[in-house]
């Protein structure tokens, strides 16, 4: 089979805020959904996605971090650092929203692989970080639910014609009325 890119979904769809259900059997269908993950991670620029940003509610998430690559099926996170680092995330299920989140230093996670093998996993740093909010996907926590310190990631052009990042200060409140406004139709 061939991969595929997924639609991704974002904030308002109730997936998002499910717990995700253990996989019982890694199959073929497991297998095509991980690899349509990470094309679809790659497509969209992301370090990681898990299988409810596609609208499957299983626990699975993939990854990439300086050139290695992850798969991991019902992941559980066994121990976690007493040390928290401060970080800006950002969310493909939330475009164009980023937010500061203080996450653990460093994990130690149990899995699955793709191939079902048990593997344990140690990440530390921005890996860690990625792992932490993947699996945070899995239990339907987003980054706002993590942080009082949201923005709006702001694109535009000076009068030199250079793209220019702004960061406007918002509120989780805010955000979720933008969302909510994008899935209203239009009346005629």
């Amino acid at each position: 089979m061939e991969m595929a890119v997924r639609k991704i979904i974002t904030l308002g769809n109730p997936i998002l805020r499910q717990k995700a259900q253990p996989v019982s059997k890694i199959t073929k269908a497991e297998q095509q959904l991980i690899d349509d993950m990470f094309e679809t991670m790659e497509e969209n620029d992301g370090v990681g996605l898990a299988a409810p940003q596609v609208a499957v509610p299983k626990r699975i998430f993939v990854a990439k971090w300086e050139g290695e690559t992850y798969a991991l099926v019902n992941p559980v996170i066994e121990w976690r650092s007493d040390d928290l680092v401060s970080g800006t995330e950002g969310c493909l299920s939330i475009p164009r929203v980023q937010a500061e989140v203080n996450r653990h230093l460093k994990i130690r996670v149990k899995a699955l692989d793709r191939n079902g093998n048990k593997i344990v996993i140690e990440p530390e740093g921005w890996l860690a970080r990625i792992f932490q909010h993947e699996i945070d996907h899995l239990d339907g926590i987003l980054i706002i639910d993590r942080s009082d310190d949201l923005y709006w990631v702001v694109t535009e052009v000076d009068e030199d014609g250079k793209e220019r990042t702004r960061l406007i200060p918002t509120t989780k409140s805010a955000i979720i009325a933008a969302f909510q406004k994008r899935k209203t139709p239009v009346r005629r």
